[in-house]
């Protein structure tokens, strides 16, 4: 099976305030094993940038006033998502921002069936506990120091991310793939 693990960032917290999407990325996995397959789009929303936005992703409408807009992306995002689960954490936020552009340019929406809210199986999973990416990432011993996020002082066009890659043994990489669909299917199929 083929999913899709999407995030946007935005002007703000509501389209229905006239907020919009700046920016979607996006990772094919089959099988929860990522492809090398990705779409990612930083897109101008033609309008100002809140402070408390900017604080959060660190665009300025100045920065997005050359990249395309929405009307322009949609097609090539619907067919990079197309037949495939979308895996959104917090999938609410996203999908009342994806949807509502979609149905602005009159393009048929994403069903929410198709979509796993991963803050859903979080919270399944963690009843109580602080569900965050952030949250996660720290109880799985994630290493976060390559997130540049609320760091005003380094342009977002800089890397400063380094990764120590492991080998694992095949037994190792089936085990953690079966894990990784039976974890899925209790939750959501």
């Amino acid at each position: 099976m083929s999913e899709v693990f999407l995030d946007t960032e935005t002007t703000g917290l509501s389209f229905r305030d006239g907020h919009k999407i700046v920016e979607i990325a996006c990772i094919e996995t089959i099988d929860l094993i990522p492809t090398k397959h990705v779409f990612h789009k930083l897109i101008n929303p033609k309008r100002d940038m809140p402070q408390e936005a900017f604080n959060v992703h660190g665009f300025t409408k100045e920065f997005l006033k050359d990249k395309q807009t929405f009307d322009k992306i949609a097609d090539e995002f619907l067919n990079f998502i197309k037949g495939k689960k979308i895996i959104i954490h917090n999938a609410n936020f996203d999908l009342g921002f994806l949807n509502g552009e979609l149905s602005s340019i009159r393009k048929e929406i994403i069903n929410k069936n198709e979509v796993i809210d991963s803050l859903e199986v979080a919270r399944n999973k963690f009843p109580g506990s602080s569900n965050s990416l952030d949250a996660l990432c720290k109880r799985f011993n994630i290493d976060l120091t390559s997130t540049n996020q609320n760091d005003q002082s380094i342009s977002r066009d800089q890397k400063f991310y380094s990764k120590k890659i492991l080998q694992v043994s095949e037994t190792d990489f089936k085990k953690h793939k079966e894990f990784l669909k039976s974890e899925i299917k209790k939750n959501f199929y």
